[in-house]
């Protein structure tokens, strides 16, 4: 008895323990996103004398200057279809890509996998001039090459998941819709496709908030257009508005507007994320 009580106890303390961690880790998360709420109701004064108090009141007038200054509604439906469009190219050519690998078992197709994993490490920045330079002799530095360059990119890792993910879809399935006589896009699109709801919400979701959110390529590609995401517009709108220091009256709600999408999309949709990756990653 005296063995199974110290057990306890040692239960409750690695409990109680988690717990502090994880709250610990949960303020440290929460804070830059409450800083950034509490000073989006504030003056460029009361910002710069007290940053971590609250709003003295609930000025909305600050987030509808953010929405002018930005040109919220331009540049969200700008930033929404580069998301969409890239989203779709990188969903479609994955999920192909993926069925192929995994149903092909030859040595290129292995070898085919290891460099799109491999390329997972490569960092951005390694290639990003040479990649600008590329897209500016084909003249697609603008729009389209964009959403190009946003396909190519969420290839590897997108890949990497949805091969793990159709290893657990059964075979059989897919040959008994090949005694039914469907072709193999039939095979795909209606058969396997479905079936990988779980996974393809992961990487939407994961892919459409680092599109979304992204700054450098954007600015490298269409920072000079009139054609700019919100990430953009908050730069120029800080650079018009604060020549001589930062217009954090300005900054603060701009950043906000731009990012409550993304984070309503993340809330709702946040359970698939661990549902997608884990079924991947456990069935076999």
């Amino acid at each position: 008895m005296r063995h199974i009580k110290i057990n306890k106890k040692k239960l409750k303390l690695s409990d109680a323990l988690t717990y502090f961690i994880l709250i610990i880790c949960s303020l440290y998360t929460i804070f830059p996103l409450a800083i950034l709420v509490i000073n989006s109701f504030k003056g460029h004064g009361e910002i710069a004398s007290s940053p971590l108090a609250l709003p003295k009141s609930l000025d909305f007038q600050y987030i509808i200057n953010a929405f002018k200054a930005i040109n919220f509604v331009e540049a969200f439906f700008v930033t929404l279809t580069i998301t969409v469009c890239s989203v779709g190219i990188i969903i479609l050519t994955s999920s192909i890509a993926a069925w192929m690998l995994v149903r092909n078992k030859t040595k290129i197709s292995n070898t085919i996998f290891l460099i799109f994993v491999a390329s997972m490490i490569i960092p951005f920045q390694a290639i990003m001039y040479p990649l600008v330079s590329f897209m500016d002799m084909l003249m697609l530095k603008n729009f389209v090459g964009l959403v190009l360059m946003y396909g190519g990119f969420g290839l590897s890792m997108s890949i990497f998941l949805y091969h793990g993910f159709i290893k657990s879809v059964p075979k059989e399935i897919e040959e008994a819709a090949i005694i039914d006589g469907a072709s193999i896009f039939q095979i795909f699109f209606l058969v396997v496709f479905p079936l990988l709801k779980p996974i393809t919400i992961t990487i939407t979701i994961l892919n459409s908030m680092w599109i979304w959110n992204d700054y450098l390529l954007p600015f490298l590609v269409i920072g000079n257009s009139n054609v700019q995401t919100l990430t953009l517009k908050v730069y120029f709108a800080r650079i018009l508005s604060g020549q001589y220091g930062n217009p954090w009256e300005v900054i603060f709600p701009a950043v906000l507007v731009s990012v409550i999408p993304i984070v309503i999309i993340f809330i709702f949709l946040q359970k698939y994320i661990v549902k997608g990756i884990s079924d991947g990653a456990v069935k076999s």
